[in-house]
């Protein structure tokens, strides 16, 4: 029986943690220009969404894809690390957050350039481009994680 109870206190543990960090968001930090528009859009895109983003405004972004080894053609306005990952562009959080489940062993999950339509991109009367969301590995391989119309 005293067994019973351990587990029972662990798995309130648990579920309160797991409650606490729901109700503050998931962190992610979004690195960007401190000029960009759409930057900030994707970050109020991501709060909206149940993560806690922190900005870190830079004006060198080129210095933080080399640092999270972001493949040029899948560059984009802003790069996020969240827990180990990078997500590098308007990725949505759809995505991020099957991302995080599978736990693919891939640096990261990126939209490269700035699709109009895509989280961030939004545009008043004008059709959203069909786009891709690619998986990165550190060996350079990419395939395709998920296919927007």
């Amino acid at each position: 029986m005293k067994k019973f109870y351990s587990l029972l206190a662990a798995l309130a543990f648990l579920l309160s943690a797991c409650a606490s960090q729901t109700a503050d968001g998931i962190p992610i930090t979004i690195y960007r220009s401190p000029t960009c528009g759409c930057c900030g859009a994707w970050a109020d895109y991501v709060a909206d969404n149940g993560f806690k983003p922190t900005e870190e405004n830079t004006r060198d972004m080129s210095l933080v894809k080399v640092k999270y080894h972001v493949p040029i053609e899948l560059q984009s306005c802003h790069t996020a690390i969240i827990d180990g990952y990078v997500i590098e562009g308007h990725v949505p959080v759809r995505e991020i957050k099957r991302l995080l489940q599978e736990r693919p062993a891939a640096l990261g999950i990126a939209v490269g350039g700035m699709p109009i339509g895509s989280p961030g991109m939004e545009v008043a009367d004008v059709e959203a481009e069909p786009f891709n969301v690619i998986l990165f590995y550190a060996d350079g391989t990419q395939e395709i994680y998920a296919n927007y119309p």
